[in-house]
């Protein structure tokens, strides 16, 4: 059977939970069709790139599905029918890739950076300039040379007035 790697994108405000009963009711339809699911990822709510149907965000899931054509069809249907499903996409591969999908990865390189950003505390070190010390009183800032004299503010609505 084609291999195929299908993502869709439900509502922000369906609950994750209604997402996950969503990907299990259309791995039962294509289990039911004779496919199988090598895998799903639920990558979260993301932030999408322009407003779809009134969202702003999006749950995004992904299932690595070994299926008919007809099963595909068939998912594809109910998630036109279904309200919550603002988009679908599914692309027929050569083979599944191992591991987690690059969403993932990227999700564990981004969760990684804050825990080492953690350690350095709040802003993080700045080793090369050296510490500050105490700076002190720094004084009276005095007057500031101006390049030329400013009118009075009256004096503009007037000039403004009589071009009119």
């Amino acid at each position: 059977m084609p291999l195929y790697e299908h993502v869709y994108l439900a509502r922000q405000d369906a609950s994750a939970q209604q997402v996950e009963e969503l990907t299990a009711h259309l791995r039962s339809v294509i289990e039911g069709l004779g496919g199988s699911v090598a895998k799903t990822e639920y990558w979260g709510v993301k932030s999408l790139s322009y407003r779809l149907r009134k969202n702003r965000k999006a749950h995004f899931t992904l299932m690595n599905v070994d299926a008919p054509p007809a099963a595909i069809n068939e998912i594809e249907r109910l998630e036109r029918l279904n309200e919550d499903v603002l988009r679908y996409l599914t692309i027929r591969v050569e083979e599944h890739e191992q591991g987690p999908s690059a969403m993932m990865r990227r999700a564990e390189r981004d969760r990684d950076r804050e825990e080492r950003r953690g350690e350095r505390g709040e802003r993080g070190e700045r080793g090369d300039r050296g510490e500050r010390g105490e700076r002190g009183e720094r004084g009276e800032r005095g007057e500031r040379p101006r390049e030329r004299e400013r009118r009075p503010r009256e004096a503009d609505d007037l000039e403004a007035a009589t071009e009119e």
